[in-house]
């Protein structure tokens, strides 16, 4: 019973521990993928690249050992519990999550100062050169303010194309929608009292139309007297 007790309290400590070091190393990675994002990577690891790298390194590496200790308890439990298995499993997923990661940030870290390296080779040798032949220089300088140029005319001139389409859709709307309403007119005309109900329909909206003016223009009038 004691053995049994020690064994539960010893897969707790440990598996606390492995949890642990598993969010320590998740804090790490994510401290580490940081490096490939910045814009100037320097030509070579930072000292706190190098230390970062060293810890994580560090972190696997124990809580492999600790994984270790567990599979060691669980073997030598005579009734092991699926509970303590698929905890062991998870443990060790995440271990190998962890290593993927750790290889995958030093491929793209890697990549991305090789990248950042050769640009800057390029770009120095691209200055040398200048700096070199004064008069190219100058050639070089004119070409590139050439293209800016013309860039920015090309830019202008898409607007412009644009703005023409634009156009040549509304007048194409207007003359459809004077189309329709030649049409209606035309179909309103051929039908009997049509135009004698139009008739009416604008002569009474005149008519509202002076009778409400008079009225706006009686009130004011007496607001004018009044006041």
């Amino acid at each position: 019973m004691a053995a049994t007790t020690s064994s539960t309290q010893g897969w707790a400590q440990l598996r606390q521990q492995a949890r642990s070091l598993e969010t320590q190393t998740e804090m790490l990675l994510h401290t580490y993928a940081q490096f490939s994002n910045q814009t100037n990577i320097p030509p070579k690891p930072t000292e706190e690249e190098r230390h970062t790298e060293t810890r994580l390194q560090e972190l696997l590496d124990k809580r492999d050992s600790v994984l270790s200790h567990l599979t060691r308890l669980l073997t030598s439990d005579p009734n092991p519990s699926a509970l303590k298995q698929n905890n062991l499993s998870l443990l060790r997923d995440k271990l190998a999550d962890h290593r993927r990661d750790l290889s995958r940030l030093r491929s793209t870290l890697e990549s991305a100062r090789t990248r950042a390296n050769l640009l800057g080779s390029v770009r120095d040798d691209i200055s040398a050169y200048r700096a070199a032949n004064p008069e190219q220089a100058e050639a070089d300088y004119m070409l590139d303010e050439r293209g800016r140029l013309d860039r920015s005319h090309d830019v202008a001139d898409s607007v412009l194309s644009q703005a023409y389409a634009v156009q040549d859709s509304f007048a194409s709307q207007r003359e459809r929608l004077a189309h329709i309403n030649r049409r209606i007119t035309l179909a309103a005309s051929q039908v009997p009292g049509i135009n004698t109900l139009i008739t009416r329909i604008s002569a009474r909206k005149r008519r509202d139309g002076i009778i409400m003016g008079s009225f706006i223009a009686f009130c004011f009038l007496m607001f004018w007297f009044f006041s």
